[in-house]
Formats: C-alpha cells, structure tokens, sequence
C-alpha cells in the first residue's frame, strides 16, 4: 500500500485527538469519517483537491501521526495542528461554575478545533435542519454516495468518500434532493450557498458576529446553522447553537438539574464573552444528564430511497 504523505507532529499539550476530531462526524454511518482501531479516517475535500486524512495518537511519545493521500495530502497535513486544536485561544476563559471546573480537571486537554472548511460544515448542518438526527443523517449519506467521489488512496479500499464539490451540489436537481429526503426549504438553502461557495470560505479568518452576519443574509440559514459552521470550521470558541433542540435542555439539567430554553442559556453563558460555546461544551461533558422521557420525535417521510454507490 502506497504510504502517502507523513507528518508527525507534536502537540505542547496532552491532545485528546478523538474528542476533538469526533465534532466533524455525522452520525455513526458517515461515509466520510470511519474510526479503525486508534485511527480516524476522513475523505475531505480541500481546496486543492480531494485527500484522505487518518489521524492517530501516539502516546507513548506524545505525538500525533498523520498520514495523507490525493491532490489534496499537502494541504490537509499542513492543516492538522489547527484541526486539533493548536490555534485555540484560552487567553481570558474563567470556569466560573464548578461543573465547568470540575469538566477542565477531566478533559483539561480538550481544544477547539479549526477545519477551516465553510461548505464540508456548512451542507451537513443545513441537511440537519429540523429534522430527526436519524433523517439528518441519512439524507446526507444519501448525497454524499450520489454525488461525491472515493477518497484518494486507501481510503477508497474502505469505503471512505469525500463530499461532492460546490458545482456537483448547484447542479442537484430538486427532485434529486426530495429523493434523499431533504425537502426543498433545506434543499434551495444548500443550493443557494453553492452559488456562492468560494465567498464563504473566504470567511475564515473573520470575527465571529462577522461569520455569522455574512452566513445569515443567505435565505434558509439561521443563527442555529451559523453556530454550527463557526465551530467546526472556524475555531470559533464563542459560537453557541441556539435553536438546537437539545442544547439548552442539556445545559439547564448539567447546572440546575432541570429544563432551560434559549433565553435562560444565554443569560446563564453571558458572563463567558467570547468563551460561551467553549463553556457550553465542558458544561456538556462535565454535567448530569437530562434524562429521557418518552418517545423520540419520529423522522418523516418524503419519497422512498435507495442509495447509489459508485
């Protein structure tokens, strides 16, 4: 097996590479993230072209292993300290709460990862849009194995893909995307984005309020969506998903043992301007539980579908 592109890199901290790398799977089905082993293996489409990325730690020497193949192995090698973290700033963060203080003693090693690729985040978080996760999902496996492309490499001996490019996803036609379930709210949004592709990546870098005013003039993207694509593929650690149907539930059960909405979440996070979304994620790995009640929202049904590989 061609090797690819080595890189080994060592973070000056204890870097956590599966937490942190885990944000950008979508759902346990993803075809373009598979985990072997230690190893995570992604199919991501940069700027450049196509590569297939696998990732591990190594601790016994306290340094991460990445291996790259495709038009693209450059690129995403020279982009793995970002991704894992290492552009981070905590420069002014404050636990501030004990379930915040108590997830820093755990997970002290989690960072804020930086893919810095708007349209990979940005399609998958408009696909999820109100939707069970269940259909979410599915409907972006669906578009991904029509439209996309084998990952370089090994990857595509596994089984690994890469998302399709902004062209492919402009030229879907609309009963394409009813076939994948994703209806045509969610489908114009992700189309309309498409057109404008290489304004949005060229976002990264920008403050956040900035990110988000240029991503919510887009018609069907919201401050939910926003949020979504300003933490993964910005860095942004102050991007909070208001709107989502957990989130706030979560953060109300892990400091109060009981339901909040959005309005209570935000007066709660307030006080962690710019830091809100990094307090947010060690509240969620740090707290209680919200405990499940009843049955789940059930998916809804379009047009049947089959998946069609290539």
């Amino acid at each position: 097996m061609d090797d690819g592109r080595v890189r080994d890199w060592r973070p000056g901290w204890p870097c956590p590479v599966g937490p942190i790398l885990r944000v950008h799977r979508r759902g346990g089905g993803d075809p373009t993230y598979q985990l072997v082993g230690d190893t995570h293996w992604r199919g991501i489409r940069t700027p450049v072209g196509p590569a297939t990325l696998a990732v591990e730690a190594r601790r016994a020497d306290g340094t991460v292993h990445a291996r790259a193949w495709g038009p693209g192995a450059e690129w995403v090698l020279d982009s793995v300290p970002a991704l894992l973290g290492a552009e981070d700033d905590l420069t002014g963060f404050e636990p501030r709460h004990p379930v915040v203080e108590e997830a820093m003693r755990h997970h002290g090693g989690w960072r804020l990862g930086r893919s810095g690729l708007v349209m990979e985040s940005l399609v998958p978080a408009i696909i999820e849009q109100k939707v069970t996760g269940q259909e979410a999902f599915a409907g972006f496996r669906m578009l991904v194995h029509r439209y996309g492309e084998r990952a370089p490499g090994p990857g595509a001996e596994m089984g690994l893909w890469v998302q399709p490019d902004a062209e492919t996803v402009r030229r879907v036609p609309s009963w394409e995307w009813l076939r994948m379930h994703v209806d045509p709210a969610r489908s114009r949004a992700v189309v309309t984005a498409a057109r404008v592709a290489e304004s949005l990546e060229r976002t990264v870098g920008l403050p956040g309020d900035e990110v988000e005013r240029r991503l919510t003039s887009l018609p069907g993207i919201g401050v939910w969506t926003a949020a979504e694509v300003r933490q993964r593929a910005h860095g942004d650690p102050d991007a909070v998903s208001f709107g989502d149907y957990h989130v706030a539930h979560q953060v109300g059960w892990a400091v109060a043992g009981r339901d909040f909405d959005d309005a209570e979440m935000a007066e709660f996070l307030e006080p962690w301007r710019p830091h809100r979304g990094r307090a947010v994620t060690l509240l969620l790995l740090g707290g209680q539980r919200r405990p499940r009640r009843g049955a789940r929202m059930a998916p809804r049904t379009h047009l049947p579908a089959r998946v069609t590989r290539r």
